[in-house]
């Protein structure tokens, strides 16, 4: 494994790519993906005692934008080579991401890909949305769950946001999708600005807290974990 300090020269190169405005035209976006991964572990070999293989299941789902109605799917089984560290998220999760999207057939490929993880709101603004987004050359977004850095006004009523800085920079928002949910984090990846990062979210909540495209990855890579299992 690299050093610590090789990583982050990596992540530093990966920010430097990233573009945070508009490539893609927001009234010309047809096709919206969702990333979201699962874990689960195998034997390394009959023996019980030995160690157990962690692998990495990421599935890729494809809607229709805006009415969010399924398209595609695709899903990518790798083991994992590297351990979870926060703020290095990107090297354990975005090679099954990047296989994944690759397996999509040509016709499906979105115009935009949303990911359960940061985007800019990252210690050297290359979480894994940035890094999956700047590799494949495709405009993402990063939806989290918590704060990894920075700060902001946490907002207490549903549909109210809220701007995210770090080291003086805006780079994400706060968003309260559902009452009695806590905040859900919307950043950009790359190719998208701030601004329309947060519109195409909030245009991606239904019935739920999570968006629909990262909602229903979800979905279906714990789907595909139990079919590992049986």
């Amino acid at each position: 494994m690299k050093s610590t300090e090789e990583l982050y020269r990596i992540q530093e190169e990966i920010a430097s790519k990233a573009v945070i405005e508009d490539k893609l035209s927001p009234e010309e976006l047809k096709l919206i993906a969702g990333a979201d991964q699962a874990f689960f572990y195998e034997p390394k070999n009959d023996t019980e005692n030995e160690d157990r293989q962690e692998n990495i299941i990421s599935a890729v789902v494809v809607l229709e934008y805006p009415s969010m109605r399924f398209i595609d799917y695709s899903y990518s089984v790798m083991p994992v080579d590297f351990p979870y560290i926060p703020g290095l998220l990107s090297f354990r999760e975005a090679p099954a991401i990047i296989n994944a999207f690759h397996a999509l057939k040509n016709k499906s490929k979105p115009d935009l890909l949303v990911i359960d993880g940061c985007g800019v709101n990252h210690p050297r603004f290359a979480g894994l949305a940035t890094h999956v987004g700047v590799v494949l050359g495709i405009a993402t977004i990063g939806v989290a769950k918590n704060l990894l850095c920075g700060n902001g006004e946490v907002p207490g009523e549903e549909g109210e946001e809220h701007v995210i800085k770090y080291e003086g920079r805006e780079v994400g928002y706060y968003l309260k999708s559902k009452k009695g949910c806590k905040p859900i984090i919307v950043a950009p990846g790359h190719k998208v600005s701030l601004e329309t990062s947060l519109r195409l979210i909030k245009n991606c909540i239904h019935k739920h807290k999570l968006p629909e495209p990262t909602r229903i990855a979800h979905l279906y890579a714990n789907k595909i974990k139990k079919e590992f299992h049986n």
